[in-house]
């Protein structure tokens, strides 16, 4: 699993982007590890890709926020991406 400034540094975006796209709930709700941190896994990840790939193309922050609410009701984030965050 990954912390918040991990994923910062790895994806190069502030940990307050991150928060603010968990606060749109443009990605799942991110599990807590037990002293409270954000622990981001795969799932997670391929989000954050996915969003930061789709802004780089330009996408608007409102048109992903209903993209995500039209493709996933209910925040059912339990569909897997067919998106992939490339390990490296």
């Amino acid at each position: 699993m990954t912390n918040i400034a991990q994923v910062s540094e790895k994806f190069d975006v502030t940990k307050e982007t991150l928060r603010y796209w968990e606060r749109l709930r443009l990605l799942p709700e991110i599990p807590r590890n037990e002293s409270g941190y954000r622990d981001y896994g795969e799932h997670e990840l391929n989000w954050i890709f996915f969003i930061q790939t789709m802004r780089k193309a330009g996408v608007s922050i409102e048109a992903l926020v209903e993209f995500v609410e039209l493709y996933l009701p209910n925040n059912q984030y339990t569909y897997q991406l067919n998106y992939k965050y490339p390990v490296n």
